[in-house]
């Protein structure tokens, strides 16, 4: 069996003026883009009440490092009281949404994700000993890789909604 290990775990909240349709699609391209995820939505939900709705979305991915180390990605999306509204930019109407944002990162770092050294108890002893003595820099590595992806995420999607609604 795999051994996973949650290395960043974070979340953020907006409230204002942003456009859902084009935060979504920066989101996911930017994670696909800039971290290599091949990225799967496991929910979507809508609750519409009234104008407004309430929107559930939960996204993961993964991305082999290597033969023995795997990184995975969880992303959870909870927007409320989203409605659209009309902004005036630059003379022109623009139509937009306002509402509020939650985004839940979770980070981790799975160890031998095929399972190749939990055959026999004694595999399983050299695993220990691989990772305690031989390898413990690289997995200092990755995980410090898998931080910084997620850590970069919630900066840009901060950094984009916040130029959002200066407009």
């Amino acid at each position: 069996m795999s051994e996973k290990e949650t290395v960043f775990s974070s979340s953020m909240k907006y409230s204002g003026i942003f456009s859902f349709k084009d935060f979504y699609k920066f989101c996911y391209d930017w994670l696909s883009e800039e971290t290599g995820l091949g990225l799967a939505e496991e929910k979507y939900e809508e609750k519409i009440k009234g104008d407004e709705k309430d929107i559930s979305i939960d996204w993961s991915g993964s991305k082999k490092i290597t033969d023995y180390f795997k990184s995975e990605i969880k992303v959870s999306f909870s927007v409320s009281g989203l409605k659209g509204v009309e902004v005036t930019e630059g003379g022109k109407k623009i139509k937009t949404n306002t509402g509020g944002v939650k985004i839940g990162v979770k980070g981790v770092l799975v160890r031998d994700y095929e399972g190749k050294f939990e055959t026999t108890p004694f595999q399983k002893f050299l695993r220990g000993v691989y990772e305690k003595w031989v390898i413990p820099s690289r997995i200092e590595h990755f995980e410090e890789k898998i931080f910084g992806d997620c850590d970069d995420f919630i900066e840009q999607a901060k950094a984009y909604l916040a130029l959002e609604g200066k407009k």
